[in-house]
């Protein structure tokens, strides 16, 4: 049965305190993951993916400072607690200051914690939407993640779909930017108006106006009726406009008057319109950049960056490719009448290793092309090394220059990714025995149950 309890992730490299900690959040209710560094709590990021973090202050290694800006780094909304046996008003308003949720002294009294812990759970909570039953998290659904990047994206998400601001998605190129776009609208209280998305860069320049605004019966040559345009075609609901950095700079003009007045006036009429639309956009290149160089309006950036979203490419969440194989393989071996299975270990390995320079959509089109050319049910490495080509080296996992024992450590946390716990599959991955590859897993204190789906 899935544990439904809060989780917190404990880092303190004194271990009888750490148990303390552990026994007192258990018994109010929270799932704990106590760690000894902070290098271990940021490998345990991925699978415990923590709704708070509480961390010692000084430690050997990565101190409670240094892990938090790494944390923040990855997961920018999770909240973090400071406990310290050497605080002082002066670290306190230094950590505040950085964003860090709480500050506690050793000994530490257990309500004022339990108070703290709670305290930042339920701030963390108030923007998702409140829905029951099995469409609690159907704004979601299209999205599959398991990757706490991802999930503190969602969070951010949960939270600026219940205003009316306007909002900028940033990344690259296949990232799923329109996914997040549709995510934001079925959480809002929109969702039940139409979501209308376009592409900026597939319209003809001299036809933005009407595309958008709409044309009057006679307005120009070849408008033989009217034309309501997409703004009309969205009222009530959400305009997705993808790639904003292609729109042409004289149309930038009148898209932000617009926007400030919530009135449209079609090509060839006299007479403006009320909308009631709210605008999402997207754009694969820096819009910051396009601004400084001239070739995007200034004050039209700031009208539709009043939240910027930034979706992370895949090769930094590489914990969401076996799980994003596994959606594409159940969505694509009906259409082409094949009984494939899945990848085996060997190739799965392959593309998890891989950068993705295509991102997600370039996961898509590999995995359908090895789908299409499948005769066995396990897809072999031979067919995923023919679908990129060959350029299987660019991901590879980090040399043994770096520290042996994190390099060893996360070389092992990717093997039960992977695998999904499977520790013989894992083991003969590693080329070593099972009583081995248990020994490297105690040592690094990895239970391959919490990697199993």
């Amino acid at each position: 049965m899935q544990d439904t309890r809060k989780r917190i992730l404990v880092v303190d490299d004194d271990e009888s305190f750490l148990r303390l900690l552990t026994m007192r959040l258990n018994a109010a209710g929270f799932a704990v993951k106590p760690v000894t560094c902070g290098e271990e709590a940021l490998d345990q990021l991925a699978q415990f993916r923590p709704h708070v973090v509480v961390t010692d202050l000084m430690m050997d290694g990565m101190d409670g400072m240094a892990l938090f800006d790494a944390l923040h780094r990855k997961c920018p909304t999770l909240p973090i607690i400071i406990l310290t046996a050497h605080g002082t008003i002066n670290d306190a308003v230094d950590a505040t200051k950085r964003g860090v949720f709480g500050f506690l002294t050793k000994p530490v009294d257990n309500k004022e914690l339990v108070r703290q812990v709670t305290q930042a759970m339920n701030i963390c909570q108030a923007g998702e939407p409140q829905q029951e039953g099995d469409e609690k998290e159907s704004w979601r659904r299209r999205i599959v993640t398991r990757s706490p990047v991802m999930e503190d994206l969602l969070n951010q998400v949960a939270r600026v779909a219940r205003s009316r601001a306007s909002v900028y998605i940033h990344g690259e190129s296949g990232t799923g930017k329109e996914l997040l776009a549709w995510a934001i609208h079925e959480a809002s209280p929109r969702r039940e108006g139409p979501f209308i998305a376009v592409n900026c860069s597939a319209i003809p320049e001299h036809l933005f106006e009407s595309e958008l605004f709409g044309h009057k019966k006679g307005a120009f040559t070849g408008a033989a009726r009217d034309h309501e345009g997409l703004f009309r075609a969205a009222h009530g609901g959400t305009l997705f406009l993808d790639e904003i950095g292609d729109m042409p700079k004289l149309f930038q003009v009148k898209l932000l008057r617009a926007l400030q007045e919530m009135q449209i006036r079609p090509v060839g009429s006299t007479d403006t319109v009320a909308v009631d639309v709210r605008i999402i956009s997207a754009s694969h290149v820096d819009l910051a950049d396009a601004v400084a160089e001239g070739e995007f309006r200034e004050d039209l950036y700031y009208r539709l960056n009043v939240v910027t979203l930034k979706v992370p490419p895949l090769r930094e969440r590489p914990e969401d490719i076996p799980l994003l194989v596994d959606h594409f393989v159940k969505q694509l071996s009906a259409p082409y009448g094949h009984h494939v299975k899945g990848f085996s270990p060997e190739a799965l390995e392959c593309l998890v290793r891989y950068q993705w320079p295509g991102n997600v959509r370039q996961l898509h089109n590999v995995v359908e092309q090895c789908i299409a050319l499948a005769n066995t049910p396990l897809i072999p490495l031979s067919l995923v090394q023919r679908a990129l080509s060959g350029d299987i080296d660019s991901g590879i996992l980090p040399p043994l220059k770096e520290a042996k024992r994190r390099f060893e450590r996360e070389y092992l946390v990717r093997l039960l990714q992977i695998t999904q716990g499977n520790v013989t599959q894992a083991a003969q991955l590693a080329k070593r025995n099972r009583t081995e590859f248990y020994r490297l897993l105690n040592r690094h204190q990895l239970d391959p149950r919490e990697f199993k789906p």
